[in-house]
């Protein structure tokens, strides 16, 4: 690997939330020139496809603020602050998201997201072998949970109605999974 072309001079935070922390670095950049550079920092998160015996995958709906509109996700979600096992978040976000437990969990990557200004990684999952629970939606979600065929899933994010890039991806990696085992 080539060496950190970046040095940190100082760092400062300069606004915090219970979401996210924005870092501002005092740094000499690759050119050796004085500059900024601002980081959001998130706790570390993740993202669940969660499919049903009859092959249907949980998607949630919710009006995201940042984007001013409406959007088509798989259940995600961030760790607590004394959540270190992903696992572990990822079955309390699919259980308060979508009121679903799961009995066969495999991780299958963890992704950086914006990794040009944000520290975020997310931890991907499939999660099988269905039961429900009850929801316990966070007070700042308002989510409406719905069943749809993995193919129309997949087609979903190829045609842009699931735009979120943990999705995308998550979807994705399924689904060459899927086409992995029926080339067996």
């Amino acid at each position: 690997m080539p060496p950190n072309p970046w040095q940190t001079k100082a760092s400062r935070i300069a606004y915090e939330n219970a979401w996210i922390r924005v870092r501002e670095d005092d740094v000499i950049r690759p050119d050796g020139q004085p500059g900024i550079y601002g980081v959001v920092e998130i706790r570390p998160s993740v993202g669940i496809v969660a499919m049903n015996a009859a092959g249907e995958v949980a998607l949630v709906g919710q009006w995201r603020y940042a984007l001013n509109r409406h959007s088509w996700e798989i259940p995600r979600g961030g760790s607590a602050p004394h959540e270190a096992d992903m696992l572990i978040t990822a079955q309390r976000e699919l259980a308060e998201e979508v009121g679903v437990i799961a009995q066969h969990w495999e991780m299958l990557s963890v992704v950086d997201v914006c990794n040009g200004v944000s520290d975020d990684m997310q931890s991907l999952f499939l999660a099988t072998e269905l039961s429900e629970t009850p929801m316990h939606l966070d007070p700042e979600e308002d989510i409406v949970v719905d069943w749809r065929p993995f193919d129309q899933v997949v087609a979903m994010v190829m045609d842009g109605r699931i735009t979120e890039v943990c999705s995308v991806a998550a979807v994705l990696m399924v689904a060459h999974k899927r086409l992995e085992r029926t080339a067996r």
